[in-house]
């Protein structure tokens, strides 16, 4: 088994860049989800009300900078890590203040999705502990992603989900891997080997599974057209559902730092 695929998100429900290489941080990889939007109420904004923030692409353009750019329009601004600035109440769990970007960011943001919101910082990335209950540990850490540092999913396991919708609807197209946003891409398993996983080595770092992902209705939003259909949650309700949620994909949180990178080997352990 190797990694195909890399991926880093620098703003929560935007998105990303494909990478080679990324560093692996306690929270996640490095720059991945430390931005997230919220309305004039601190409640966190996400794609699954606002889909307009699907066609927002950001990257990681230094250590201090991140560009957002619309892929409708072309229009693009960069956003400076807001050093210094005091935080403002947010309604993320688990941490209740994050730091906002100037001004003209929020502007720019609210204009091209047509809705009012600012963006926000998580200046301490140790900050915000993973919930017992998905499966956190005594000084687990995780950024703003949901509910853990780092998402795989296995290309093996996408196919076998796109059999079954293309079996349950004949006709349908398959779904992309960019539907389930994850950070590492694997391939080489047999489909949903990683259910099971207790941790697993991805070139010189070990993970701990913490949990399978349960999967929103975000997954049916096409990333790109932003069309919405009742794929994969339809299939998934059919092949994949247990305790009341839909599941595709795994959480994991890491036992160390070091480097990640497309081609490296993936070894599951106990």
């Amino acid at each position: 088994m190797k990694v195909t695929g890399l991926s880093i998100y620098p703003v929560k429900s935007l998105g990303g860049r494909p990478v080679d290489s990324a560093s692996v941080e306690p929270q996640g990889l490095t720059g991945d989800r430390r931005w997230c939007l919220v309305d004039g109420a601190g409640e966190v904004v996400t794609a699954r009300e606002c889909h307009d923030l699907l066609r927002l692409d950001a990257e990681i353009i230094d250590e201090e900078t991140i560009r957002l750019t619309d892929r409708a329009d072309g229009a693009e601004i960069l956003v400076d890590t807001p050093l210094g600035l005091p935080a403002v109440p947010v309604s993320l769990s688990r941490m209740p203040c994050a730091t906002p970007a100037d001004d003209d960011v929020n502007e720019w943001i609210s204009t091209q999705v047509g809705r009012p919101l600012r963006l926000v910082w998580q200046e301490d990335s140790s900050s915000r502990s993973i919930s017992e209950s998905h499966g956190g540990e005594p000084g687990d850490v995780v950024s703003m992603a949901d509910t853990g540092p780092l998402l795989l999913v296995s290309e093996s396991s996408l196919k076998q989900l796109n059999e079954w919708i293309v079996l349950n609807s004949p006709g349908a197209e398959a779904l992309d891997m960019l539907r389930f946003r994850p950070n590492v891409v694997i391939d080489g398993a047999e489909p949903f080997a990683e259910d099971i996983w207790k941790s697993v080595q991805i070139g010189e770092v070990t993970f701990r599974t913490t949990e399978l992902c349960d999967r929103c209705v975000m997954t049916t939003i096409d990333p790109v057209t932003l069309a919405k259909g009742k794929e994969p949650i339809r299939t998934l309700a059919r092949h994949r559902r247990w305790e009341g949620a839909t599941w595709f994909g795994t959480r994991l949180t890491p036992r160390g730092g070091g480097i990640l990178r497309v081609g490296d080997a993936v070894v599951p352990g106990s």
